[in-house]
Formats: C-alpha cells, sequence, structure tokens
C-alpha cells in the first residue's frame, strides 16, 4: 500500500525551497534555506567551512509558520557538527518527535547540498578563468571539492574521457570559485516537490533550478500495482552539456520497478552512483520519501 502522510485529507500536496549562498566569512559561507509547504514554513542558516571538513560553525533556524517553536533552539545544537557520513541522522536526533521536524530535517539536508556548490580557491588560481572553458571548469571542480571524484558520471574516468573527445559546454562563472568578499546570493537555488493524485495514479513531480541545473522530474505510480508506470525528465541546464546528458536516460530504466521499500536503494544503483546523475537520484530519492510504503 501507497499512502503519504502530506496528502491527508487532499489529493494534492506541495513543497517549495529556496537556497542560497552568501560569503560572509574569510574561511567559511552562510548557507541558507527557506522551506515552505501547504503546512508549515521555517528557515535554517548555517556558517560552514570549506571542503572537505564541511563543518557547521553556528547554526540558526526560525519557525515562520506549523512547525514546533523548540525546533529553532534545537537546530543551534548542529553547531560542531560536519556535513558528511551521519548528518542526515544528526539532523533527525535534533529534531526529535516535534511537529514540523522532518522538514527541519530535510532543510538541513539542502544546506550540506548547498555546500557542494560555492568554493574558496585562491584568487589567482581562477584570475584566468576561461568562460565556456570546460576542462578549466573540470580541473577546477574537482580541486575545490574533495569528493567529487567518482561520485557521479561526469566526474568519473568515464566522464572525463568524453570531456576529452568532444564539445562540451558549461554555465560556471568564476565567482563559483572565488566570490567576492561579502558577496550575496552568490548561488541560488529553487526546488519545488508536489504530489498529484488522480486515482488510480500518483504523480510525483519534483524541480530544481539554480546556476547551473535546470531538472523538471516526472514520475506515474499505478497505485493498484504498486509500480512505477512512466518516468521522464527534462534537463533545460546542466553542469557539463555533452557529459551530463548521458546518465539522463537511466531515468527508464525506473519504469517497471515496484513501489516497494527497496526502491529508493535500487533507483540509487539505477540512476546514481559512478554511473549515473547525483543530481537525478536526489531528486528522485527525495520525492519518494514523501511516501509511505507497505
Amino acid at each position: 500500500m501507497i499512502t503519504s502522510p502530506y496528502l491527508g485529507g487532499r489529493d494534492r500536496y506541495e513543497r517549495a525551497i529556496e537556497g542560497w549562498v552568501d560569503n560572509t566569512h574569510e574561511d567559511a559561507f552562510t548557507h541558507t534555506v527557506r522551506l515552505v509547504d501547504d503546512d508549515v514554513s521555517l528557515e535554517v542558516s548555517a556558517v560552514c567551512t570549506l571542503s572537505p571538513a564541511y563543518e557547521v560553525r553556528e547554526a540558526h533556524a526560525r519557525i515562520l509558520a506549523g512547525a514546533d517553536p523548540a525546533l529553532a533552539e534545537a537546530f543551534g545544537g548542529l553547531a560542531g557538527a560536519r556535513m558528511v557520513g551521519g548528518f542526515t541522522r544528526r539532523l533527525a536526533e535534533l529534531g526529535g518527535e516535534r511537529a514540523g521536524a522532518a522538514l527541519l530535517v530535510d532543510a538541513g539536508v539542502e544546506i550540506a547540498r548547498l555546500a557542494r556548490q560555492v568554493a574558496k580557491l585562491p584568487r589567482d588560481t581562477v584570475a584566468a578563468f576561461r568562460h565556456g572553458d570546460a576542462r578549466q571548469c573540470w580541473q577546477l571542480d574537482t580541486r575545490a571539492w574533495a569528493d567529487l571524484p567518482n561520485s557521479c558520471f561526469t566526474y568519473s574516468q568515464a566522464g572525463r574521457a568524453l570531456l576529452e573527445s568532444r564539445p562540451v559546454s558549461v554555465p560556471m562563472l568564476p565567482e563559483l570559485y572565488s566570490p567576492p568578499p561579502g558577496a550575496s546570493r552568490i548561488f541560488v537555488r529553487y526546488k519545488r516537490a508536489r504530489l498529484v493524485l488522480t486515482e488510480p495514479r500518483l504523480h510525483l513531480f519534483h524541480s530544481m533550478h539554480d546556476n547551473i541545473h535546470g531538472f523538471d522530474v516526472h514520475y506515474e505510480l499505478d497505485l493498484a500495482t504498486q509500480t512505477i508506470v512512466a518516468a521522464d525528465s527534462v534537463t533545460s541546464r546542466l553542469p557539463y552539456r555533452g557529459i551530463c546528458d548521458e546518465p539522463q536516460r537511466a531515468i527508464t530504466t525506473l519504469i517497471g520497478q515496484p513501489a516497494d521499500v527497496l526502491l529508493r536503494k535500487r533507483a540509487q544503483a539505477l540512476i546514481g552512483g559512478e554511473t549515473g546523475c547525483a543530481q537525478l537520484y536526489d531528486l528522485t530519492a527525495d520525492v519518494l520519501k514523501l511516501l509511505v510504503i507497505s
């Protein structure tokens, strides 16, 4: 049986996220995420160090509507945590069973994702930045973020080979690698998740648009058979057009997959990992988390 706690008494649910990065410290960024759905509205921010430490120096939250106000104070306990393995568990421990805790966790995870989008390389490293130079951007990426190699197809050896053998276009700007001191909203991301129940089908939509990504993903579940019967996406913007396109085709491998408790794990193997796309997997996994499958 497939249900969702977010569809109780309604046939449509929507969640919107806005996230941005400000260059507030010499050796750290401030990442802010505002999450709003039909019932809850909250905003979290954290001052975080760079790769590979990814340490939260300070964390703040504001409950705007619908959640337990105590969550704001609890979120401050994130200071000292690192945004690596176990980070989601730490967020869950801080939120506990309070109303709105699940959304606080999701907002915190988005902070960790923002930390992988903007760097602070030495100014002389990007002084000779050439707009549209995909090879230079690839080198800057792998220098700035220690956890990128083999995290997806683009940063695998197979992706690197395509970089050398075909035309590749990139939207990156030097500000993403070495932003001016005090610069605000260097990187801005908008995400929207939506569930739409049209018996006997459940439609899952998830989109993400930011400085370098443009994803609109859609899945259709047949509730009677608990099976994915449609899977498609539009990628209007990709970091490496000509390489990132390759793993997008894998979304169709989810058609026919049973929507069971192991679906997210199978999706990781089918559309994520070294042969897949991290963004496509995250968008898929996050919208599946809105469901309860038994």
